[in-house]
């Protein structure tokens, strides 16, 4: 564990044993939600550490209730109202008295329709008006036949009070406000790099070319020299080359024209290239007369050093090309050693 804030926590709660969220913060002098997310990803490292929360449920049902009020079922509508004539009593039976409304009904409106009544055990079902009896189906308790079955609700789209639909706004986690969610533009992606400085790629010894990092550093990268063949600088460092090989020192500098620093060693992928398209890489030796680079090129800054190359002496060179990266790619720059 490296990170002090993290130690602190931990001090202090190995102190307290058992303590709320704020009280920690505010022992340790912290945000409540930036100790509450350590908490929660240290106790996920395999720390001894349980992270709890205790509520009062009667509250939070409160809470919800006056936040997301039950929404109404909708009720159909009756349709135009037509008044019955003037002194007729409407769906009065025959014998009734004025006035006379059956028991439920309201003056002006049908009566509800009535279910109909199952037959007793052991008594055959009603009969139809056309006569006979429906067979009997032991899976029903009501026969088939013209009868209106009374509906409680009428059909068609039910709203089930309580909360009320539609899209809930969650709390954001802090890392994800700050950053984006992943596979977003605001994550920093491999595959997303901005677009390669303009001007030439190519050039002979001496151009100054312009160039690009890995994390979108602004470079110009310039060739000074090429020794070809370097034997006696290779034999003067203290090394012996094999029969057959010849040395090559190659002089390079790098401006670094933007704010982000380079932080890589700038000649790490300068390669040599060979007639047949070869590249060749540059040997892990460095030369007392010709200092090599070092890593890392600040904002403003101007880094040179020489890089030395071993192949064997028939190869012919004919290029030089620097990458930011081991594969090349639009970024490269090339510079050609035949006339």
């Amino acid at each position: 564990m490296t990170d002090p804030a993290d130690a602190r926590l931990l001090a202090a709660l190995a102190e307290l044993g058992k303590v709320a969220v704020h009280e920690l913060a505010a022992r340790v002098g912290m945000d409540p939600r930036e100790v509450a997310y350590r908490l929660v990803a240290l106790s996920g490292s395999g720390l001894p550490l349980l992270v709890g929360v205790e509520s009062d449920p009667q509250g939070l049902r409160a809470a919800l209730a006056g936040a997301f009020p039950p929404a109404q079922p909708q009720t159909p509508n009756p349709g135009p109202y037509h008044a019955p004539p003037s002194g007729a009593v409407p769906f009065a039976p025959a014998g009734a008295t004025p006035g006379y409304a059956p028991s439920g009904a309201v003056p002006g409106y049908p009566p509800p329709a009535q279910p109909p009544q199952a037959a007793p055990p052991g008594y055959p079902p009603p009969a139809r008006p056309g006569g006979g009896y429906p067979p009997a189906d032991p899976g029903r308790g009501l026969p088939s036949g013209p009868y209106q079955v009374q509906q409680g609700v009428a059909s068609g789209p039910y709203q089930v009070a309580g909360v009320a639909s539609g899209p809930y706004p969650a709390p954001l986690d802090p890392v994800i406000s700050t950053w984006g969610p992943p596979q977003t533009a605001s994550w920093a992606r491999g595959d997303q790099r901005p677009a390669p400085p303009a001007g030439p790629r190519t050039g002979k010894i001496g151009d100054s070319l312009a160039g690009q990092g890995l994390e979108g550093e602004q470079l110009t990268v310039q060739l000074l020299e090429v020794q070809d063949p370097a034997d006696y600088l290779f034999g003067a460092a203290g090394y012996r080359l094999e029969p057959g090989e010849r040395a090559v020192v190659v002089h390079t500098e790098v401006t670094n024209k933007g704010p982000i620093p380079f932080v890589s060693l700038p000649d790490n992928y300068l390669e040599l290239l060979t007639a047949d398209g070869k590249p060749v890489a540059k040997a892990p030796v460095s030369l007392t007369s010709r200092p090599p680079h070092k890593i890392g090129v600040q904002p403003g800054e101007t880094a040179g050093g020489h890089t030395v190359y071993v192949l064997p002496e028939s190869t012919r060179v004919v290029a030089v090309r620097w990458s930011p990266r081991p594969e090349p790619d639009e970024r490269s720059l090339t510079w050609s050693l035949e006339d």
